[in-house]
């Protein structure tokens, strides 16, 4: 008999997402992003970070200040670079799973790639202008997004 308590593919894809998130360097917001389609096959990752090749040591991580001064003109979203780091295969009808609901920005980039689903775990900010502008754009689109609903389930990776 098989075993009953393996993950779901909401789950699997969610936990992608979440163990993508943990290797952002923000010290106040890790996003992680996980792109799969129909079969079921994972097509990229990406988290939040600073582009390639600028120094995570060089670049500003501030929330507050002066533009140039913060991580807000510099850093990456989890779901631009998992869109970016896409092989260069087509994105067209495919799911992002993503820890925080997408900004007004990469809605644009997901609604552009052909992306259809948008699983999110947080949407913290849903009354932020960003969040507000994210889902005009997305329903005018098509591009259908629901809440994850946690399980509970707890795994432990010992790395």
């Amino acid at each position: 008999m098989k075993r009953q308590d393996y993950l779901s593919w909401d789950e699997y894809f969610m936990g992608i997402a979440m163990l993508s998130a943990a290797r952002s360097k923000d010290p106040s917001t890790q996003v992680g992003a996980c792109i799969c389609n129909s079969d079921r096959k994972i097509l990229s990752v990406g988290y939040n970070g600073m582009p390639t090749g600028c120094s995570d040591d060089e670049m500003p991580w501030e929330r507050e200040g002066e533009m140039l001064d913060t991580k807000y003109a510099f850093v990456c979203h989890a779901e631009l670079n998992a869109i970016l780091n896409n092989d260069g295969g087509s994105l067209k009808g495919t799911t992002v799973y993503v820890t925080l609901f997408p900004c007004n920005e990469c809605a644009k980039a997901i609604v552009q790639s052909g992306i259809k689903e948008v699983v999110y775990f947080d949407d913290k900010y849903a009354d932020t202008p960003s969040i507000v502008a994210s889902k005009k754009i997305l329903d005018i689109a098509g591009v259908s997004y629901r809440r994850y609903v946690p399980s509970g389930k707890q795994i432990t990776l010992s790395l």
